[in-house]
């Protein structure tokens, strides 16, 4: 059991969200000129967390009084969304690292998330790893100096260039899975790319092995086991944080698709001529396939953006209850968390495969790099399947069963 630390709100000493939304918006037009020739190479990121770490947006939600940002999580969700739109695996790396990040408040200790978090905004560390419920645990073993973690990850966000990860690991004897921080520059630690996928291939994303890897007492921050009563409701809101981070990519992405889509739409011949008129040149596009076309799409992206908007509400103020938030309130915020992202999954999902239809031929050239926004979104859905989503918004509205503890990959 942790208790909560004091909730950081964007209006702590030394918080400026505006500012930090335009940095977000500098980033993303800069990631945005290479972004074609950046996702077709396919290199390992290190040039793309270089660009985050020299933006200061990797301290973003540490707290001031610890060297950070002291944003809350609605600036960070919409500085996710910001980067995502104009590079979807990137905006993947910054979700990734805020949550992962995060992890220290929402299972160590107040004491321990303070020492670590001053650490990490001293060194501008870049989080990655990963403590996926369906993720078979490390195994732990205890010494006399702390522990050694053996075993192998399959999957891991940004595992080939993290300076620290956090993975789940278990106690040989009890089982309990656990939170640790682990340090990658230990010997022992090797880690794997996701070049071979065929989305999100600037994820850093793979398998990673760890062989008597040493993790010191402090570094295991906490339980995360699903039983009944091992976890706070405050340690509960680390499913539908996680959930809305996903969320948000898939937003940016679906966003940032359409708006290039929209340049090719105002200035390209129609994509279903001869079967329609073709304006005059000069004149606004008025071929009605078009014109419904977009339309669907625009009304997906905004309804997707205002359940987002509503979960991210009540998330904030699920937050900001700390230590007294109950059970039914976190059930409530899983579950709009939940149902925010099926609905910004599906929307990306349709964004990303009609979207293309409204330009025609032109989307399948290689020069304009639109089919990166489908595969990066496909490849991120597949990770966390939206059935499963909806079953726990259904169960919750048919029956009021609280969604199961589950983080997602």
């Amino acid at each position: 059991m942790t208790s909560a630390p004091p909730a950081d709100e964007a209006t702590e000493a030394g918080a400026r969200p505006v500012d930090r939304l335009h940095t977000a918006r500098e980033l993303a037009d800069d990631l945005a000129t290479d972004a074609v020739e950046r996702e077709q190479a396919g290199k390992p990121p290190l040039d793309e967390i270089a660009r985050l770490r020299e933006s200061g947006l990797l301290t973003l939600l540490v707290p001031a009084a610890h060297g950070g940002g002291g944003a809350d999580w609605r600036t960070a969700y919409a500085v996710v969304r910001t980067v995502a739109a104009a590079d979807g695996a990137v905006g993947h790396l910054l979700g990734s690292h805020y949550f992962l990040s995060y992890c220290v408040r929402f299972f160590a200790g107040p004491d321990r998330a303070a020492r670590i978090e001053r650490a990490s905004a001293a060194g501008e560390w870049y989080w990655g790893g990963g403590i996926a419920s369906q993720e078979p645990p490390l195994m732990l073993t205890p010494t006399a100096n702390g522990f050694l973690l053996d075993g192998h990850q399959r999957y891991g966000s940004g595992v080939g260039v993290a300076d620290r990860l956090v993975v789940r690991a278990a106690v040989p004897g009890t089982g309990e899975p656990l939170a640790v921080l682990v340090d990658t520059a230990h010997p022992g630690l090797v880690s794997g790319s996701g070049g071979d996928t065929f989305g999100q291939r600037l994820a850093a994303a793979g398998g990673v092995g760890f062989d008597s890897v040493p993790v010191a007492a402090d570094d295991v921050l906490g339980s995360l086991s699903a039983d009944d009563g091992a976890l706070t409701p405050f340690a509960g809101l680390a499913a539908p944080t996680a959930r809305l981070v996903s969320a948000h990519c898939c937003l940016g992405a679906g966003e940032g698709l359409l708006g290039e889509v929209r340049e090719h739409g105002r200035a390209a011949q129609s994509a279903w001529q001869p079967f329609s008129p073709q304006p005059w040149p000069g004149s606004p596009p008025q071929d009605p396939y078009i014109l419904t076309s977009y339309g669907e799409l625009a009304v997906a992206a905004r309804a997707a953006s205002a359940l987002a908007d509503q979960a991210v509400t009540a998330l904030t103020r699920g937050l900001a209850r700390g230590a007294d938030l109950d059970d039914e309130e976190c059930a409530e915020i899983a579950v709009l968390a939940s149902a925010a992202e099926a609905a910004a999954a599906r929307a990306a999902q349709e964004i990303s495969t009609h979207a293309l239809d409204a330009v025609g031929v032109p989307a399948a050239f290689a020069r304009h790099g639109l089919d990166r926004f489908w595969r990066d979104t496909r490849t991120h859905t597949l990770r966390e399947p939206v059935a499963h989503r909806l079953r726990e918004v259904g169960d919750y509205f048919l029956n009021g069963a609280h969604p199961p503890f589950s983080l997602p990959a």
